[in-house]
């Protein structure tokens, strides 16, 4: 009896912490990738994942973080460039705060802090994108050039960062 009880919750920590600690993030394809995002963000502002956004892009105002070099080589369609480096509220003074606005850069740093900046600056429904460019490219979701026409390549950030870009179709530019 005192063995079956032991093996019950044996089994059930099992369970546990192979549902909460280990799991696999399934909004990010790559493990290293998921474990890297986990512990860089701060999660301080919500966020999406690539396949919310895919299934309701429409209804998103995107603003990518990247520097202009970065945005020039490849982006979201539609997405309006608004830099990190240069983020100033009055750079989206035009969108209404009520207006669902998506933030991506590279890997979603930088954008996690200009989403917490319009937070802050009262906008209501503001979203990070989880895993950001990356992600989306790492799942050969489409991302167009300066001209509108869609591109397989993606400005990798740098080589450290890069390594996480594992889509072998798409072409990493530094």
């Amino acid at each position: 009896m005192k063995a079956s009880r032991a093996i019950l919750f044996l089994s059930i920590l099992a369970c546990f912490f192979g549902s909460h600690c280990c799991a696999q993030d399934h909004r990010i394809l790559n493990t290293a990738y998921a474990k890297m995002l986990k512990s860089l963000l701060k999660h301080n502002v919500p966020e999406m994942s690539c396949q919310q956004l895919v299934e309701s892009k429409e209804n998103y105002i995107l603003l990518d973080t990247r520097e202009l070099r970065e945005y020039s080589v490849s982006h979201l369609k539609n997405a309006r460039q608004v830099s990190y480096d240069q983020f100033r509220l009055d750079l989206v003074k035009d969108i209404p705060k009520s207006t669902p606005i998506v933030c991506y850069c590279s890997v979603g740093y930088r954008s996690e802090k200009v989403a917490k900046q319009l937070i802050d600056a009262g906008y209501q429904s503001v979203w990070n994108l989880y895993g950001s460019s990356f992600e989306w490219a790492n799942r050969n979701l489409p991302l167009v050039d300066s001209t509108g026409q869609t591109v397989q390549r993606i400005h990798a950030y740098n080589r450290l960062w890069g390594r996480y870009m594992k889509n072998p179709s798409i072409q990493k530019v530094y």
